[in-house]
């Protein structure tokens, strides 16, 4: 697939959920397109561990039905558009990547950016490192939530912030499903914005942790190497996921 005008990918079925059929390239033009047309709305980045929490969560399976498109964060969403649904131009659309190419190319478009997530003083390094990197964008605000449900005061402060900043995205730095959770929430409070939930790309511009090599990315293993850099925290998780991915898409393969 190519970069196109059309601001709205096409997409294709995994285990009863839409995954844009898109490549790096292509979903980077369609969020600046949506971002320059102030088309509001959220972006979820989704591989295997979103795939599994909808299976167990009818209302998260609505929110990435709902989300404007899904890019395939993952290997195994690749190949199912690959070589079962014929779409040989899809590629991994990493939440790093992603936001790395769209920087590259808002200074010129002239988009403003906002960053919500991270712990205490992880959005303004990233917003220093991203404006080093890339000379000219606009980083226009930062907020970073508690590790709780915001308080109604706090949710008007970061609304009045939002408003007076005036950002064309804003970029979510969570975890699924608390991400794409926030997203669904606030989409209708913020018109005219583009919400993209990039999970650990604000740990990883800043710095702070190192991404998979590209050859673990390349072949699907990226969940095998963070494992293997976090195994107390990410045991639990990836021995739900991976094996009922694997299952959930041989039984739709075979279907």
């Amino acid at each position: 697939m190519n970069p196109s005008t059309d601001p709205l990918p096409a997409s294709i079925d995994v285990m009863g959920i839409p995954i844009a059929a898109t490549n790096l390239p292509a979903a980077t033009e369609s969020v600046l397109n949506l971002a320059e047309s102030r088309h509001g709305g959220y972006i979820c980045v989704t591989g295997a561990h979103g795939i599994i929490e909808s299976r167990d969560d009818p209302a998260f399976a609505d929110i990435l039905k709902n989300s404007l498109f899904n890019t395939p964060d993952g290997m195994p969403n690749v190949w199912m558009g690959r070589y079962f649904h014929g779409c040989q131009s899809m590629d991994r659309v990493y939440g790093p990547d992603l936001m790395d190419q769209v920087f590259a190319g808002s200074a010129q478009r002239n988009i403003r950016h906002f960053f919500y997530g991270g712990k205490e003083g992880v959005p303004e390094q990233l917003r220093d490192r991203l404006v080093e990197k890339y000379p000219g964008v606009q980083v226009v605000g930062t907020y970073s939530p508690p590790f709780r449900p915001l308080k109604e005061s706090e949710e008007a402060d970061l609304l009045t912030q939002i408003e007076a900043c005036d950002p064309h995205v804003i970029w979510i730095g969570l975890s699924t499903p608390k991400q794409e959770k926030f997203m669904a929430a606030w989409t209708d409070r913020l018109p005219g914005r583009v919400m993209l939930g990039v999970g650990a790309a604000f740990d990883f511009h800043a710095g702070l942790v190192p991404s998979a090599p590209g050859k673990f990315q390349r072949a699907g293993l990226e969940w095998f190497y963070r494992l293997c850099t976090e195994p107390r925290r990410l045991w639990p998780r990836y021995s739900k996921i991976v094996p009922r991915f694997l299952w959930g898409s041989l039984r739709q393969i075979t279907s």
